[in-house]
């Protein structure tokens, strides 16, 4: 039965949304000899297909505006969940529930009943789409943002919340799970809490600071750090032992060298408005309704701005290294993807993807007769090692150059002695590389897409570990036979390349890295058009 809206069955479970809402009128009572009810709903319905296909399949009956005790369950489960979506970081916009009432008290007829129904079922998929799987749609906002969240269908959706025994804990299950996720909220909750109450205050006015200094930069640098949290309540005007601990704090959360020395670098970390960290926040727990991932078993999981990979165990990092990846032009970027990793090669061979033969190789061996880049075989069509001697160099561009190129296996291949194999459309996977110095720099952007490691050997033993009681002696034993030789994981492993400015670490501190491709700073734009706010300050 349809409710009868005279009843105020709705208003004490509602009381923060609906505070003054007055008496509704009275609405026609559900009959389905005069389906004027039943007529609205599939006429409101007629342009979204998920919902039309539910209310056929339920005889057009009400789902939220009956006066059964599961309509009004599942109605107060609704309010009361998106009454959270601000602090989830959606589009408050897009739950107006100040407007939703009003039109819930101004029914006067089956036809607006029904009219009210369907806004409600926009509503409740709406929500249920956002906060499960996000507002966004990643590739849209970037060709490397492969990530596809597992969008469910409308149908199957309201299908499974009409089944459950409690539409509350069915609303609460819509909720990403992960620790990483709760993190997040609970740091953007705070960060509101502090924007609010002036953020962090006065900047620090300095180039850099170093231990033994004094004078007002340093007090604002003392000043700085107590108001983030990294430095107890102090008078000190000189930068001191206990300025250069909380310094080091700092840098560890950056991703910085920890030499407690607030160099250029740290001074514009400190001095990043609190308003800027908690647009990463809110991106990163975007980010995070994207990937719906099994956490519990093992996974590799490459965080590019972090430029590090690690493989987690049970939530546990139990092997981490640092990394390179893709340089920042648009086309060697590393994407963000997820697959499963099968094997490793051992002694590979490098076939040079076709961009670089054409675009970086091709004019020099033309120039110079087939003379440079001699480290590389010319392959033809049929897989063949083709003579320098027999091309006519003369002939060929990058339009009609009819050859491969592939580095042989070897110490200075540029794949290093093992590459580790996900097979994806992008070609990308994680590699060693004979360019080790390139480890040593803060900023690791140099690939051409692919995922370099410091330690691939170790990354190798860490993979097998799992397979063998002497992955060490298994690595070797087919590294020295100098021959390309693949590696199985008995368990495949899933991978995970994912982009995050904002995350939080094992101790459970917030660390901030910098928008090395400029894709954090797209989804804000996009999560701004889509209507997500700052709380207190201009977007």
């Amino acid at each position: 039965m349809l409710l009868p809206l005279r009843t105020s069955f709705l208003f004490p479970a509602l009381t923060a949304l609906a505070v003054g809402l007055a008496a509704p009128a009275q609405a026609d009572t559900y009959d389905m000899r005069f389906p004027a009810f039943a007529q609205a709903v599939a006429e409101a319905a007629v342009d979204n297909e998920e919902v039309a296909a539910f209310y056929r399949e339920i005889d057009y009956a009400p789902v939220w505006t009956g006066q059964s005790n599961g309509e009004r369950a599942r109605l107060v489960a609704l309010l009361q969940a998106i009454g959270s979506a601000e602090a989830h970081g959606l589009p408050v916009t897009n739950y107006d529930t100040d407007r939703l009432l009003a039109s819930m008290r101004d029914v006067s007829s089956q036809r607006d009943l029904g009219r009210i129904e369907v806004e409600l079922t926009g509503l409740f998929l709406t929500y249920a789409h956002q906060i499960q799987t996000g507002i966004l749609i990643p590739k849209q906002i970037d060709r490397n943002m492969a990530r596809d969240p597992n969008r469910r269908d409308g149908t199957e959706l309201l299908q499974s919340f009409l089944a459950a025994d409690n539409p509350e804990e069915f609303m609460r299950s819509l909720v990403p799970t992960s620790e990483e996720y709760a993190r997040l909220m609970r740091k953007k909750l705070e960060l509101e809490r502090l924007l609010a109450a002036g953020g962090w205050g006065p900047t620090v006015n300095a180039g850099a600071l170093r231990p033994g200094e004094s004078g007002p930069a340093v007090v604002a640098l003392r000043n700085r750090l107590i108001a983030m949290g990294y430095l107890g309540r102090s008078a000190t005007m000189t930068y001191d032992a206990d300025i250069q601990r909380a310094v080091q704090m700092v840098q560890e959360d950056m991703g910085f060298e920890p030499d407690g020395v607030a160099g250029p670098n740290t001074i514009q970390a400190i001095n990043t408005p609190i308003g800027e960290r908690l647009k990463s926040v809110i991106v990163a727990m975007e980010r995070e309704r994207w990937l719906s991932i099994d956490r519990s078993q093992r996974y590799v999981w490459v965080n590019l701005t972090d430029y590090t990979a690690r493989i987690v165990d049970g939530g546990k990092i139990t092997f981490e290294t640092r990394s390179v990846i893709g340089q920042r032009a648009a086309d060697t970027q590393s994407p963000e993807f997820s697959d499963v990793m099968e094997y490793m090669e051992v002694n590979p061979a490098w076939n040079v993807p076709r961009s670089i033969s054409v675009g970086e190789y091709l004019p020099g061996m033309i120039a110079s007769g087939g003379a440079s880049a001699a480290h590389l075989q010319l392959i033809d069509g049929a897989g063949r090692v083709v003579p320098r001697s027999a091309v006519n160099w003369g002939a060929y561009s990058a339009r009609n150059f009819p050859y491969d190129l592939r580095q042989p296996p070897g110490r200075g291949n540029a794949l290093g002695l093992v590459k580790f194999m996900f097979p994806n459309r992008f070609n990308v996977y994680l590699h060693d590389t004979p360019s080790k110095s390139l480890f040593l720099r803060e900023r690791r952007a140099f690939s051409h897409g692919c995922i370099r490691l410091q330690k691939p050997f170790e990354f190798a033993y860490a993979l097998l570990a799992a397979q063998t009681d002497d992955p060490q002696g298994t690595f070797h034993r087919v590294l020295d036979t100098g021959q390309l030789t693949r590696i199985s994981l008995e368990t495949p492993v899933p991978t995970h390349l994912v982009y995050r400015t904002a995350f939080t670490d094992a101790r459970g501190r917030m660390n901030y890295r910098e928008d090395v491709y400029g894709r954090d700073a797209k989804v804000w734009n996009a999560l701004v058009q889509a209507g997500v706010t700052l709380p207190g300050l201009e977007s």
